[in-house]
């Protein structure tokens, strides 16, 4: 029974692909387990305590211009409180960067971050990206910090041995074993992460986030982000954020971004069904449907039109929007990528240049004066910039309500809104806002565009 055990595992340590994995070469080390993978890897992650300072619950009339203005302000100011948050995080260079999730430290007013042999360090937020769950943090004065090295997560494999490493609970540093059970999981994270996962049954309770996910080699495969549980705790399906990621968000915090720039594609598309797949006359349902392109697009620019199926992305399989991203994203913008795209019985392959997402026309973001009925309503022409910022629809043009403010919101007008017309007259530029609403007579109507809907304004002055 001994001998079986240890040939299998033997042949388990031997599966970590695409490197030269340490497989063991006696009884002694076979005793070991994961001690010196664990003892290798577990200096370079972190326990991180953030402090959080959050608005208190507000009066439900609080926010109402008409309530404040007929008791003329006098409700009390909500207080804020003061949240403390739990997580870990990973070590990934010498110099004191370090990778966490960004629910975990993306609002904090307050980080402190302590290494496995209790030294402390204040941290700070240099790169946070709230869309992919990801924070880049720099510790104050560190320096000769052990860290983690990269693995490229491309070349991981279901079925692979992996480790979570983590302070789950808040009971300190612990180490939980699993293996890789699935690649490419997209849409399927709670919290704020929305993107391409790598799945694993390794146990990652709350505390983990922020923390290592390695394979035997001690070489970092993925960041640790959530769970799928209806419990609360492990159920077995734990999501991580690939290294590959991780890695162009470290290579733009140390080129000094404060935000991450990912390659804007300009275009909408939906995962191949069996159904689209049969009206396209394909055997196999793979790739993504082109369902809509910007006119700015550099996809368009690349000869690629509605309809097209995406299936690989520079030799990568893409099936989802989200695993596409991803794939661009890593690519990182400045580049180009090779996107192989079907089109009937027609297959090519395009080259598509990775840009930043065009500020064009200029957003020209106004606020309205005294001058107006509406004194500090502000709008913004519509750019792809904007499109992304406000949440809406890729090929909207015109101008788009910034922030209502008090006296538009007592009109009805919210953040989002896409004004059309003021009194008739037609709305394509902030300036026909400002002119439209100078002296416009004793009543205002508003047309306007909401979540797709057509919605009417009527107020008298």
């Amino acid at each position: 029974m001994r001998k079986v055990l240890c040939s299998l595992m033997l042949a388990t340590l031997a599966m970590s692909a695409n490197a030269e994995t340490k497989v063991p070469t006696s009884q002694a080390e076979i005793s070991l387990g994961f001690a010196p993978v664990v003892k290798q890897a577990s200096p370079a992650v972190v326990n991180i305590y953030a402090k959080i300072v959050r608005q208190g619950g507000a009066n439900p009339f609080f926010s109402d211009p008409f309530f404040e203005e007929f008791f003329g302000g006098g409700f009390a100011e909500p207080r804020p409180r003061v949240q403390n948050s739990l997580g870990s995080g990973v070590i990934l260079s010498a110099d004191g960067y370090v990778v966490s999730n960004y629910h975990v430290v993306g609002t904090a007013t307050e980080i402190r971050v302590v290494t496995t042999d209790r030294r402390e360090y204040s941290a700070h937020v240099v790169l946070g990206d709230q869309e992919s769950d990801i924070a880049i943090l720099r510790l104050d004065e560190a320096k000769d910090l052990p860290h983690l090295n990269f693995r490229d997560s491309d070349h991981v494999e279901v079925g692979e041995l992996a480790l979570a490493i983590g302070n789950p609970f808040g009971v300190g540093q612990t180490v939980s074993s699993g293996i890789i059970s699935g690649l490419a999981r997209t849409g399927t994270a709670t919290g704020n992460a929305r993107g391409y996962f790598i799945q694993t049954d390794a146990a990652i309770n709350p505390g983990n986030s922020g923390g290592a996910l390695i394979d035997v080699n001690g070489d970092l495969i993925g960041i640790n982000t959530s769970i799928l549980t209806r419990s609360g705790g492990s159920n077995g399906i734990g999501f991580a954020i690939p290294a590959n990621l991780v890695a162009e968000f470290l290579r733009q915090a140390k080129a000094g971004n404060d935000s991450f720039v990912s390659p804007w594609a300009g275009v909408t598309g939906q995962h191949m069904s069996a159904d689209i797949a049969e009206s396209l006359g394909l055997v196999i349902p793979m790739g993504v449907v082109i369902t809509n392109l910007h006119d700015l697009s550099p996809l368009a620019d690349a000869g690629l039109r509605i309809g097209d199926v995406v299936t690989h992305v520079d030799g990568d399989e893409v099936n989802s929007p989200a695993e596409m991203k991803f794939r661009m994203s890593v690519a990182g913008v400045g580049g180009t990528s090779i996107l192989t795209r079907l089109r009937g019985d027609d297959r090519a392959d395009v080259e598509v240049a990775l840009i930043k997402v065009p500020e064009t026309p200029p957003a020209d973001e106004t606020v309205l004066n005294d001058d107006t009925v509406m004194p500090g309503l502000k709008v913004s022409r519509v750019n792809p910039a904007v499109i992304i910022r406000m949440g809406l629809k890729l090929t909207q043009t015109g101008v788009v309500v910034v922030d209502a403010d008090r006296f538009g919101g007592r009109s009805g007008l919210r953040a989002g809104d896409v004004l059309q017309h003021i009194n008739g007259a037609d709305i394509k530029h902030p300036q026909d806002v400002v002119r439209a609403l100078t002296d416009p007579g004793r009543r205002v109507n508003l047309d306007v565009l909401r979540g797709g809907q057509q919605v009417s304004l009527r107020f008298r002055l």
